[in-house]
């Protein structure tokens, strides 16, 4: 990871750029903290690789592009690493070449068919099933040599993801509390639009919605994704993973030398590289055919699951602590922090309403349908499909409709009534609102506050 000359802040590596950590085989690295107190040096045992051995290797051009996934080719091979769309015919899911046109349209089907079960339900079911006391992330009892495997147990998962699981099965429970940071995010964003990122009660969490590729399901691929590079960092931080620990990212060189770099940072480059083979897991295994609607929504998908990860890699900063004698801040002690969250669905936020609109050419590459705008970035959200009608329920496109929302009579953005009910009117009514008012500090230590109510009107689409 790079970092900024003047501001001190980590670089989101450029295009081409695999951002990866020490490997397997690699030898142990002192970690830093406690290093300013005084404390000796601990030996951290090295990140895994996350070109997991047991699975087939998934591979990513320096476009972003997509290629097969399939066992590792030889360094020469012509078809390595492929551009965008590309799909490489090789004997890598096959004992034998395709030597029937039918074998390969019967593949397709199937492809076709089991489409449907995989859209039907979402790894984003692991942040819903955190309020469940029965699910199985927060069940101990799932680690105990013999008992029922974690894995099996979670819904939502993909084949490859269920390989990490199996791999990584103490990862399970960050990753549905950075599913669920990103649901709740998305809620805050959009808690004054007409789609207010409403979940459904089945495992496919956003409902039909997210099968159209429109400008609100790439909001919440990235808030996601940005969601489960928090939660996996700071995890690591925390000691509660066994595969990483510390963050070991390098000293800024404009610190300044009086400075220690050290403390115990989030590691932002592990959560970062967990993240990105597990959330993309499930577009890499997927078969399509090249140049079809599926071939484009994949490269969606990936484009936007990547800009979530970049944010959370740009918005994070070096934080320090003071120390000195009465406070003097003689010295200092700086470590790697994430942001807010905040600050990062904000970010996102933005990008929703900047997202370009992209199209597949002839080559199977996503292309601006408006080439005069600038091409997107691998830190802009991109879509493929316009958003469907939010202002009444429709069941094919999974729109809930506005009916019932509440609404600000008073504002003219899209919270108030005219535009949040689309022209269809509101109804007024009146509630009492109870809350603490009137509160005083008594010695010591404790606030004690009255209650008072108060009634209120309020306005709700017809």
């Amino acid at each position: 990871m790079g970092w900024g000359r003047a501001t001190g802040r980590p670089v989101a590596p450029e295009r081409g750029f695999d951002l990866k950590g020490p490997c397997c085989g690699d030898p142990p690295r002192p970690s830093l903290s406690g290093a300013w107190l005084g404390a000796p040096v601990r030996q951290v045992a090295p990140a895994p690789c996350f070109a997991l051995p047991c699975l087939p290797s998934i591979g990513i051009s320096s476009e972003a592009g997509l290629v097969r996934r399939g066992r590792s080719q030889p360094r020469g091979d012509p078809e390595r690493g492929k551009p965008l769309g590309t799909l490489v015919h090789s004997g890598a899911w096959w004992t034998g070449a395709m030597t029937s046109k039918y074998l390969f349209l019967g593949l397709t089907l199937f492809s076709a068919l089991s489409q449907v079960v995989i859209e039907g339900s979402s790894w984003w079911s692991l942040g819903m099933n955190q309020v469940n006391p029965m699910n199985p992330v927060q069940m101990p009892e799932v680690y105990i040599i013999g008992a029922q495997p974690l894995c099996s147990q979670l819904a939502g998962l993909s084949q490859g993801q269920k390989k990490l699981c199996h791999l990584y099965q103490d990862h399970m429970q960050y990753i549905g509390e950075g599913a669920k940071t990103g649901i709740k995010e998305c809620q805050y964003q959009f808690r004054h639009r007409r789609w207010n990122c409403s979940t459904v009660d089945n495992n496919s969490v956003f409902g039909r919605v997210m099968q159209i590729g429109s400008r609100e399901t790439a909001f919440t691929y990235a808030v996601s994704a940005a969601g489960v590079v928090n939660a996996m960092s700071r995890a690591c931080r925390e000691g509660e993973l066994s595969s990483c620990g510390c963050s070991r990212a390098s000293r800024p060189k404009d610190l300044p030398r009086d400075w220690l770099w050290g403390g115990c940072g989030d590691n932002i480059d592990y959560g970062y590289r967990f993240a990105k083979e597990f959330v993309d897991a499930r577009e890499r295994e997927r078969i399509y055919q090249k140049g079809t609607y599926e071939s484009a929504r994949i490269l969606m998908n990936i484009h936007n699951n990547e800009a979530g990860r970049r944010t959370v890699f740009s918005l994070a900063d070096v934080s320090c602590k003071c120390h000195g004698v009465s406070g003097s801040c003689s010295l200092k002690t700086c470590w790697l922090q994430l942001a807010d969250f905040r600050k990062v669905g904000d970010a996102l936020k933005e990008k929703y309403d900047s997202a370009a609109a992209m199209k597949l050419n002839p080559r199977g590459k996503l292309v601006q349908v408006n080439s005069r705008f600038n091409a997107p970035t691998v830190h802009d959200l991109v879509y493929i499909d316009p958003s469907p009608d939010y202002c009444v329920r429709n069941e094919s496109t999974g729109s809930l409709g506005t009916q019932g929302r509440l609404c600000n009579k008073t504002s003219e953005g899209m919270d108030g009534c005219e535009l949040m009910c689309c022209g269809r009117g509101y109804d007024q009514f009146k509630t009492v609102q109870t809350e603490r008012c009137h509160c005083k500090f008594h010695w010591c230590c404790y606030v004690k506050c009255k209650k008072c109510t108060e009634i209120v009107d309020q306005f709700v689409c017809k």
